[in-house]
């Protein structure tokens, strides 16, 4: 499966956007972690690798970085999931 078949199956971790076509690779990592659940989590995963997602997703919570998109709890229990798995 590639990302974009994964986004068009997952409609609702996007309501916000008109053209599913159009989101980047950091955009669906930040959906699927902040509205999906652990199943989707997963397969995003094995789409991305989790190598990739780790990459991802810490450029986006990185300290340094005025705003993140992210719930607090959410990068609390992502930063110590990829720092065991990644």
């Amino acid at each position: 499966m590639k990302i974009d078949e994964f986004v068009k199956k997952r409609p609702y971790l996007f309501w916000y956007v008109r053209d599913l076509d159009k989101l980047s690779e950091e955009a669906v990592v930040e959906s699927v972690l902040n509205y999906g659940d652990f199943d989707d989590v997963k397969k995003l995963i094995s789409i991305l690798g989790i190598k990739k997602t780790t990459r991802i997703f810490r450029k986006q919570t990185h300290p340094r970085r005025k705003r993140v998109n992210y719930y607090p709890e959410i990068v609390h229990y992502f930063k110590h999931y990829f720092h065991a798995h990644a």
